[in-house]
């Protein structure tokens, strides 16, 4: 009955999601802008293979975006609908709900890096190579699993705020510039690079340009990939204990509803 539910709500999802104006730029026109804007940037910069930033970045870019503006949003459109309430007290466990709704976003936001290589192709006509397409699909495995599992920790903070849309707006650009979408978390000073190296799509964003690049020294791609299956684990770990925290509170102060 779960999984059920689970792929039926991704349906739904996904059709709800695509006719929303905001969804559709940050899944078309929003990689097609990153990959002009990146490209400009890189193309007198010496960097080798930037490419690799242009189109990855690009793509991420507007990923993170779809998962903002729609995994955290939700929650609140669900609230003015008067809807939220009710899937809270629905048969199958709420989690499960918006694990189907996060999975239906992720798997259709992943169409920007494939618009995003479109148009560098497209308008820059650069030779584009994957060097090593076995670890790359791996890479991009764990790196949907990750979203996904963040995105759950965002939904479950967000779904007592009142504030969703001020902070799902607060929280697009920090992990962009955190997790090095566009350029190496090695130029951020050191400080910094403690908050970027707690973050899993830091390590995502690093295995896909590896295996981009190629990667020769296999030792250093599964040393990456243990740890962001790691922190992984520790988010859905999170997760699941953000929603026992508001599970009992919901039963206690009922304040699922606008008011």
């Amino acid at each position: 009955m779960s999984l059920a539910v689970l792929l039926s709500t991704m349906r739904v999802q996904m059709k709800q999601s695509f006719a929303r104006p905001m969804f559709r730029f940050c899944l078309i026109a929003n990689p097609i802008l990153n990959t002009i804007l990146l490209y400009e940037m890189f193309r007198g910069s010496g960097e080798e293979n930037f490419m690799a930033y242009v189109v990855l970045g690009a793509g991420l870019m507007g990923l993170w975006g779809c998962i903002c503006f729609s995994s955290a949003g939700d929650i609140n459109r669900e609230r003015y609908s008067g809807t939220l309430a009710l899937i809270f007290a629905t048969p199958v466990s709420f989690p499960v709900i918006i694990l189907g709704k996060i999975i239906g976003n992720t798997v259709m936001s992943l169409l920007t890096l494939g618009i995003s290589l479109v148009t560098a192709v497209v308008l820059y006509r650069v030779p584009l190579t994957l060097e090593s397409p076995l670890y790359f699909l791996l890479a991009l495995l764990a790196a949907v699993l990750a979203f996904v599992v963040i995105s759950s920790v965002v939904a479950c903070l967000l779904t007592l705020s009142r504030k969703t849309e001020l902070y799902m707006n607060c929280i697009e650009v920090p992990v962009v510039l955190l997790c090095g979408f566009v350029f190496p978390v090695s130029v951020l000073p050191e400080a910094v690079r403690v908050f970027s190296y707690a973050l899993s799509p830091t390590y995502a964003v690093e295995l896909l340009r590896l295996s981009v690049w190629g990667v020769n020294d296999p030792a250093v791609f599964w040393q990456k990939l243990g740890i962001l299956l790691g922190l992984t684990a520790l988010y859905a770990i999170l997760s699941a204990l953000l929603y026992r925290k508001i599970d009992r509170r919901v039963r206690v102060t009922a304040t699922l509803e606008v008011a």
